[in-house]
């Protein structure tokens, strides 16, 4: 198993990016922060470790880490952008009451959506992705 740093460095190396300080630092934030973090708790986390880095800058990488299929933007209930590493299919759970987002894996579901759209045949459009965002809140005692 490769070491966290060994993992951004593999992945950036893969879609052609420069290995820069910023890259690793930016994109080490989003994984380590894991709970789709907003580009101020980036900029919050990264500051800590290198208080020069701009503000720009950070926004500029988080747009290239989109670009690159790296990190997912992911919005919640008051559209404010999260970034999420994990790139792998899955959903979303957002708590109104805590503004939470969660992971949410469930291939029956997307079996389901599939077959749903394949059947619609939208004319003129080409789905390449279904990712859902199941908005409710948690109840405090099955947490």
């Amino acid at each position: 198993m490769n070491s966290p740093k060994e993992y951004i460095y593999e992945q950036l190396k893969q879609k052609g990016l420069k290995i820069t300080p910023q890259r690793i630092a930016i994109y080490e934030a989003v994984i380590e922060l894991k709970n789709h973090p907003t580009a101020e708790d980036i900029i919050n986390y990264i500051k800590k470790k290198h208080p020069n880095i701009s503000v720009g800058t950070v926004y500029k990488v988080l747009d290239s880490l989109v670009e690159n299929q790296l990190v997912k933007k992911v919005k919640n209930e008051q559209d404010i952008m999260r970034y999420d590493a994990i790139m792998k299919k899955h959903h979303h759970l957002y708590c109104s009451e805590t503004d939470k987002i969660e992971d949410y894996e469930d291939p029956e579901l997307d079996k389901l959506l599939t077959e749903y759209f394949s059947r619609k045949k939208i004319k003129g459009f080409k789905i390449e992705d279904i990712t859902l965002q199941i908005s409710g809140q948690f109840n405090s005692k099955s947490k």
